[in-house]
């Protein structure tokens, strides 16, 4: 098919073909006039990039041809922000090692490498050995992935994951850890993890289907076909995912059913891998429960009972049924266990309690304590690590003006071990930076939570730009952490600020269900809120702050951009997912059953139907002025499929009243992630920054770097 000539100029802006499709729902009448733009043959796109119609791949690369042409002024100063970002990364950085019998396992980059290597060294600290190689696996390949690997228990064997396509369906390979050679077993269209039983030879993995869905579970067993996988777990229900783990104790196979709000457990005795799995307590719609193991007991995190926040339970191994589950950490409300690590003499806990994480150790015999933290905000992280039979837990800590610092923990002791400081090669003064924490008055009387992050000399007085970060969605918090790479904007006098809204966990879990279904307004009335405040305390100016989000985050980019134009000089929207309601609609899609939970069924209810319609960034697009907006997508990306901010896009640029700039790139070789290597993405990041830069009045702003060379 011929493309039109108005789609092929890198100097005009593209304008889609409108043709409207038509469907009625709940007496409402949709009209799509850019339905056209989603591949009838996505899943086959999914695998086979090459496969997409010549009339859609047409229409987005005159998008990237025009993007590129806009922005070709910011070319220099992305190269700039480039050399900056990559200049404060450490080339050859690495892991620290984490222990297993008598090796430790890591990973880590080469100077140069796009991709990470993944290293063995004896438990002593020598005898470094590789074990994948990933510059040389992604030798000739457009994307490559590396989602995971896992040693078998004897250390002989090494499974790893990887994706070609950024479709993020991973193959599954095996490697004999001694001489580097791979195994004839190969395992497709897996979801990227798999568990080894005990005997070294048998391992369980997710398969995904035709709709790009994990809902079943197989057993393999090396050296047999991999047609003869044994199914293990099917789930019916396809508005569940299925995921596989084990427990610390690694005496449990692990598999999760669950969604967004429900959740249903078996265990698969590790020792007998053909054994049936054991189901611990049957599907309750709004209980969400995760399950460890310890001596003859289950250590079962539950939001059981009205626990919201949750709450710690044992069961007996022998007779795990909710029945019995006996509280030995009962619920605090409003204090958050975000996660529970179980070893053989102490349990470790991870909390949330007014928006600031904390770790608590608890012995088994009950006498507990907590280690603490001085700053104002930052983000924390603990690692399990592979070992049960330890007195060590690994944690992370750093925050927006402290890079990362990795300690071990003694629990016996209580001593805190340095054992790695994040590095940044062209120097990082911590006591340049101020990091804050506001409180954003929201329209219902909640405040909202504002991180933020600038250079000591940056006016405070109204004139600064700012970037303003949000996600809020599946109770997925924004950590106050530290990264190199927004300091290229903070150095050229922007303010760097992550609004903390509803959606997420940042204060407790009913932060999380106060910001979704016929709650979901105030995800966005928050942001708007964080975004006023800025302005009110003086910081910068309406019209002055630059909103950036991706993925359910890119969604809220899209509501905010309706709601509140005028309070947004440019939006950064990252795999944006701005077309709620149509793919809300579509039950085909991968995610779809599985998101009713987090935005409502708008199929079967009229009022959930009635409520998404009311935000759907897609669907309420208006003839008006709006700000820049930049927006990017993945061709193969699963989640966020590319045609969201396609259609969003076109439809912007048929009813924008202003004259900004409305742009949007597709990287055809990647999916949701965007580019797999490390440099890739780097300018990915730069692309956005420059964006910002430019739109600022703020192209030519010198970095702290430049500042020093003069």
């Amino acid at each position: 098919m011929s493309v039109p000539a108005k789609h092929t100029s890198a100097t005009t802006p593209p304008r889609a073909d409108r043709k409207p499709a038509h469907s009625t729902w709940h007496g409402v009448e949709l009209v799509d006039d850019y339905a056209w733009l989603r591949a009838e043959n996505w899943q086959e796109v999914m695998r086979n990039p090459t496969a997409l119609a010549p009339e859609i791949r047409s229409y987005l690369e005159a998008e990237n041809a025009y993007s590129e042409a806009q922005l070709a002024d910011t070319a220099a100063l992305q190269d700039l922000l480039f050399k900056e970002m990559r200049g404060r990364l450490k080339e050859d950085d690495s892991s620290v090692p984490a222990p297993d019998g008598p090796y430790a396992y890591y990973s880590g980059y080469v100077a140069g490498g796009q991709y990470p290597l993944v290293y063995r060294q004896n438990r002593s600290g020598d005898g470094e050995h590789i074990l994948i190689e990933g510059n040389r696996e992604a030798e000739g390949k457009a994307y490559w992935d590396l989602a995971s690997f896992q040693h078998s228990p004897d250390h002989s064997l090494i499974a790893y994951a990887s994706d070609d396509k950024g479709s993020e369906l991973y193959t599954v390979r095996f490697r004999n850890a001694a001489t580097g050679e791979d195994l004839p077993d190969i395992i497709p269209d897996t979801r990227g993890g798999v568990v080894w039983a005990n005997d070294s030879k048998t391992l369980f993995y997710v398969r995904l289907d035709d709709n790009h869905r994990p809902l079943k579970v197989y057993r393999h067993t090396l050296g047999t076909p991999v047609e003869d996988d044994v199914l293990v777990y099917a789930e019916d229900d396809i508005g569940f995912y299925v995921a596989i783990g084990e427990t610390q104790s690694g005496k449990f196979i692990v598999i999760d059913a669950h969604d967004h709000q429900t959740s249903e457990v078996r265990l698969i005795d590790a020792d007998n891998p053909t054994s049936p799995a054991v189901l611990v307590a049957a599907r309750q719609h709004g209980h969400e429960y995760s399950v460890e193991h310890r001596g003859d007991n289950l250590i079962i995190t539950t939001n059981s009972d009205g626990a919201e926040d949750f709450r710690i339970c044992e069961a007996p191994v022998a007779a795990p049924g909710i029945e019995n589950w006996r509280e030995v950490i009962p619920h605090r409300p409003g204090c958050l266990i975000l996660d529970t690590i179980v070893y053989r003499d102490y349990t470790v806990l991870l909390e949330r309690e007014n928006g600031l994480p904390r770790i608590i150790i608890r012995h088994v015999d009950g006498d507990e304590h907590s280690i603490a933290f001085p700053e104002e905000a930052y983000s924390l992280s603990t690692s399990a690590g592979y070992e049960f039979d330890t007195s060590t837990v690994r944690f992370v800590y750093s925050s927006m003006t402290t890079p990362s610092e990795v300690y071990d923990y003694d629990m016996n002791t209580r001593a805190r071990t340095l054992r790695k400081r994040q590095e940044v090669p062209s120097g990082h003064n911590a006591a340049d930076y101020v990091t804050r924490r506001l409180y954003a008055p929201a329209p219902d009387g909640e405040t909202v939570p504002v991180s933020i992050l600038y250079h000591k000399n940056t006016p405070l007085d109204g004139s600064a730009p700012v970037l303003l970060y949000g996600y809020g969605a599946y109770g997925i918090s924004i950590p106050a952490s530290f990264s190199t790479t927004r300091l290229s904007l903070v150095d050229r006098g922007f303010i760097y600020a992550i609004a903390h809204i509803r959606g997420g966990k940042d204060k407790g879990y009913r932060w999380y269900t106060d910001g979704k279904l016929e709650k979901k307004i105030h995800t966005f009335t928050d942001f708007i809120a964080a975004g006023e405040h800025l302005v009110d305390q003086g910081l910068t100016q309406k019209g002055r702050i630059v909103a950036n989000g991706g993925s359910a985050g890119g969604m809220l980019m899209g509501v905010v951009t309706n709601m509140a134009p005028d309070l947004f000089l440019g939006i950064i929207a990252d795999v944006p997912f701005v077309d709620v309601l149509n793919t809300m609609l579509d039950a085909s899609l991968p995610l779809t059953p599985p998101e009713w939970p987090e935005w409502g069924n708008p199929i079967e209810s009229e009022k959930e139907f009635g409520i998404i319609h009311s935000y759907s960034p897609y669907e309420n697009v208006e003839a008006k002025p709006y700000p820049h907006i930049f927006a990017y997508g993945g061709l193969t990306d699963p989640r966020v499929t590319y045609w969201e901010p396609a259609k969003w896009i076109a439809r912007l640029r048929e009813r924008n009243t202003s004259d900004n700039l409305i742009l949007l790139k597709i990287n055809m070789d990647a999916g949701h992630g965007g580019a797999s290597g490390r440099y890739e993405q780097l300018k990915e990041i730069a692309a956005d920054y420059a964006f910002a830069l430019k739109i600022a009045g703020l192209l030519d702003a010198p970095g702290k770097q430049q500042e020093k060379a003069a």
